[in-house]
């Protein structure tokens, strides 16, 4: 009668500390935490910015988790597909009724416009609201005479008048900025810079109407204020054929929201 025999135990052999096995391990171990942290970061950025993706990617990625853990089943490539598009569609109605509850916010007058966002169809887009700058006007009762006198001469050559040229000053007549005008006519203004409260009067006019066309040889004569004219004033630039230009009409002109003083006349 043969005695069983014990069947022989494997002998296991303990490996040998290799030094550059162990390095490389930890290497790669780092490497796996650093991405790790990277990814986590990312993660957290991204739902701040984009909190509809991160409810999408955290109800898919639950899914999944009970996918592979429900039961012991085998799995199924079908039925993983048919979790995730539910998942999917349940993230998008919660996308849908957070958007639904966006508070509407008001911006106060005179605050600069928001930057709005909307989602569609899952994607953020942005829409920049571009507001248009408001149109820079000069404060010409901040200026004296002879830079009030140069910025009418501006104006004119800005608007396509040629030979633009200051001459105000002692002995000029009454003439402080003459120039040619785009129709070919010869034009003369004066300038007054004066206070709101202090009008053009008569007295003004008939100097300038004594020499503006008769000395100047003017075919378009202006008289241009940062003020206003007195009625006798009015009266007699009409009698005299001189077109006057208030405040109001010096804004105009600046703006183009108005005429051009030689465009006064209905010749131009």
């Amino acid at each position: 009668m043969t005695a069983p025999t014990r069947p022989l135990r494997p002998v296991h052999r303990r490996r040998r500390f290799d030094l550059r096995t162990t390095a490389l391990f930890f290497i790669l171990l780092a490497l796996l935490l650093t991405l790790a942290g990277l990814v986590a970061r990312t993660a957290a950025a991204a739902a701040e910015r984009r909190p509809a993706w991160a409810v999408t990617l955290l109800v898919v990625g639950f899914a999944l988790t009970v996918a592979c853990c429900r039961g012991r089943r085998r799995w199924s490539a079908r039925r993983l597909v048919r979790r995730a598009t539910e998942a999917l569609e349940e993230a998008a109605e919660t996308a849908v009724d957070a958007l639904g509850e966006t508070p509407v916010e008001v911006v106060p007058a005179g605050a600069p416009a928001p930057v709005r966002t909307s989602v569609v169809a899952g994607m953020e887009q942005t829409l920049v609201i571009e507001t248009a700058d408001a149109t820079d006007v000069t404060d010409y009762e901040a200026l004296d005479p002879d830079e009030f006198e140069h910025a009418i001469a501006d104006l004119c050559a800005r608007d396509g008048c040629t030979d633009v040229e200051v001459v105000g000053g002692a002995g000029d007549l009454g003439a402080d900025v003459i120039a040619v005008a785009p129709d070919g006519r010869r034009l003369v203004l004066q300038c007054k810079r004066y206070g709101a409260g202090h009008k053009v009067g008569s007295q003004d006019m008939q100097r300038f109407g004594g020499t503006c066309f008769t000395v100047h040889e003017a075919d378009v004569a202006v008289v241009v204020t940062t003020s206003d004219f007195t009625a006798p004033a009015t009266e007699y630039a009409t009698q005299c054929g001189i077109l006057c230009v208030d405040a109001e009409g010096l804004r105009g002109w600046e703006t183009g929201a108005g005429p051009r003083p030689w465009e006064l006349s209905g010749e131009g």
